[in-house]
């Protein structure tokens, strides 16, 4: 027991493959390296959910009384991520038992909690020293969540690590700033469709004859489309503002 143990505090991988999960190579990586910050721009069914259930799953075994918290748009993806992460912990051998156990919530015999929640300003208030947290669908959560998330990690060891994995929607929000932005603060991971090994061709062909182009490139294609209500591109909206010009008002 205590070299399995070990195995997986040093090589997360092995975690995984406990856990009945080959990883792909970019989970692989991603689980290994413990980014301090990691943006996960992936498509449909690429695993982005599975690496980073697994990441929480790391921490709360390997980082005594920590604090996990995993934030989805709506109560309903909260419970469907956290039951991801429950099916893959209860296939670990040896696993330290669990004190306390819900739809949302447990806490692991060494004192590690993981709380899955709906991703809200409203929801997320009141929790502080938040090791590890991960922002599911990041890209259609409120922007305010991030300024409430951020705080929390203040007085962790570290800094905290945050996680925000998400297919685009649209060039807007948090989400596509920080992609776009160019800040080397973020590590960055892309998984279009056709890097992932589960997804056949003759799938794609057919959910881009039913989804369409436009869709499917967002979908699958991980592109960042104009909001279908813009009147004007972003580009061109971008493109009115020059930094040389100084406001009337300053």
């Amino acid at each position: 027991m205590m070299g399995l143990d070990l195995a997986r505090a040093f090589d997360p991988a092995l975690l995984a493959r406990d856990c009945g999960i080959e990883p792909d190579p970019w989970q692989a990586d991603l689980l290994r390296r413990h980014p301090r910050r990691a943006l996960l721009c992936c498509s449909r069914q690429s695993g982005k959910t599975a690496a980073c259930v697994l990441a929480a799953i790391w921490c709360a075994l390997y980082e005594p009384s920590a604090l996990v918290l995993i934030l989805s748009p709506s109560l309903r993806q909260s419970s469907e991520v956290f039951r991801t992460l429950m099916l893959f912990y209860d296939k670990l051998k040896d696993a330290p038992e669990l004190r306390q156990e819900s739809v949302l919530r447990c806490e692991l015999a060494n004192g590690s909690r993981i709380i899955s929640l709906p991703g809200t300003e409203k929801t997320v208030r009141g929790y502080s020293k938040a090791d590890l947290v991960i922002i599911d669908e990041a890209a259609r959560v409120e922007d305010q969540l991030l300024a409430a998330v951020r705080p929390m990690m203040a007085v962790s060891e570290g800094g905290g690590r945050l996680i925000a994995l998400s297919t685009p929607a649209g060039k807007r929000g948090w989400f596509y700033e920080a992609w776009t932005g160019g800040s080397a603060d973020w590590h960055r991971v892309r998984v279009p469709a056709s890097e992932c090994p589960r997804i056949t061709a003759e799938f794609l062909a057919e959910e881009l004859k039913e989804l369409g182009a436009q869709r499917f490139s967002e979908e699958y294609e991980l592109a960042f489309l104009e909001p279908d209500e813009a009147v004007f591109p972003t580009a061109i909206v971008d493109a009115a503002f020059v930094p040389e010009i100084r406001p009337l008002w300053m």
